[in-house]
């Protein structure tokens, strides 16, 4: 939809503009901590299956994918200080306005999923890469704190691939056969919702 990616480009860059601040002093920290890349920019599948890179702040010791899997609790001893901080507030999400801006995702859409799990989509799974992934979506709200979910579990991709993986896949396919605009100001508005107030009942249907 035009007004849809219009809506996404506007939004990105008075984003981008608001939280400049945010983005220093971030950078900063997470400078400062390990001197490492500022940036995690891991590969995502998007939008008919093509493969981009998703920015996020750094919230995690350098090469972190060589020690570990790629679900992440919030017990992981790869987990920075600064980024311990940074994930409790959702600010290493921050960085994806960039990818609005450039197209590769939307504000509200399927999160994109790494391709090993994209492979294991069957046909009717596989319309969720015929919308632009997004920041967030129905299975972010029922799923709000993921790092809490796994944490202490002994694997977390398992407990990943069987406590959320099947109700995320059912809630981003809901997302993608009922897609509207007015759908997106309501995910936007719970979203914010479930960030500053979590114990709102305003999601219950959604969490149940």
């Amino acid at each position: 939809m035009m007004i849809k990616r219009v809506f996404d480009v506007i939004f990105s860059l008075i984003g981008l503009f608001l939280t400049g601040p945010v983005f220093l002093y971030a950078a900063c920290l997470i400078r400062n901590g390990d001197k490492g890349p500022v940036f995690y920019r891991g590969e995502r599948v998007g939008r008919n299956g093509k493969l981009f890179r998703m920015y996020k702040f750094r919230t995690m010791v350098v090469n972190a994918e060589t020690l570990g899997g790629s679900s992440t609790a919030d017990d992981d001893v790869r987990i920075t200080r600064i980024g311990k901080f940074l994930r409790k507030y959702k600010l290493d999400e921050l960085p994806q306005l960039i990818n609005v801006l450039k197209g590769e995702m939307s504000f509200v859409g399927p999160r994109p999923e790494i391709k090993k799990y994209v492979d294991q989509y069957n046909e009717e799974e596989k319309q969720i890469l015929t919308v632009r992934p997004g920041i967030t979506d129905w299975a972010s709200i029922w799923n709000a704190d993921e790092g809490a979910v796994l944490a202490g579990t002994e694997d977390p991709d398992r407990a990943y691939e069987e406590l959320i993986r099947p109700k995320k896949l059912k809630l981003q396919l809901k997302y993608v056969q009922e897609q509207s605009l007015s759908t997106d100001m309501k995910i936007i508005i719970l979203t914010l919702l479930a960030i500053l107030r979590p114990e709102s009942k305003a999601f219950d249907e959604i969490k149940g």
